[in-house]
């Protein structure tokens, strides 16, 4: 893991607070050279700190309103397997490998119960897949941020 520090956490910070903002806007903002901006937000991105874009999309544009997340148990020896279909099913947008009573908890969106069903019955049928347990999501209550992580660290440094 790359190590950060005050400017690194500068940039993300103003790239939490504006995602789109342009390395002319950005350099502005921080008061610091475009030069230095290109710079670092080329090593950021060498090193993983920015993930694919398609985490700012609004689901609810393509018409998938419903999330749904799902406990997998599955026969551990055909996880690997397991896991190369369910990336195949366009429904599943994350996947987590889980400690507890269920070895895999995905997140599901569908356009409606419905479609939720079909897929759910499409998971089982994938072989390995020993049970599943769908829990609907009411709503988004904290979306995904990590603007506080941000902030943490550079109370930190």
């Amino acid at each position: 893991m790359r190590s950060y520090d005050a400017v690194d956490l500068a940039i993300l910070a103003a790239l939490a607070d504006h995602p789109r903002a342009t390395i002319a806007a950005l350099a502005a903002e921080l008061r610091m050279s475009r030069n230095t901006i290109y710079a670092r937000l080329a090593q950021l991105e060498e090193a993983g700190a920015f993930l694919d874009f398609d985490r700012s999309l609004n689901p609810h544009y393509l018409g998938y309103s419903l999330a749904a997340f799902l406990e997998v148990e599955v026969r551990q020896k055909e996880l690997a397997r397991i896991v190369t279909e369910l990336r195949n099913i366009p429904e599943v947008v994350q996947a987590y490998g889980r400690s507890g009573t269920a070895d895999l908890q995905v997140q599901l969106l569908c356009r409606d119960t419905d479609h939720l069903f079909r897929i759910d019955a499409a998971i089982l049928a994938i072989d390995g897949v020993e049970r599943t347990e769908t829990s609907l999501s009411m709503g988004e209550l904290i979306p995904y941020r990590l603007r506080p992580l941000i902030e943490k660290a550079r109370r930190e440094l």
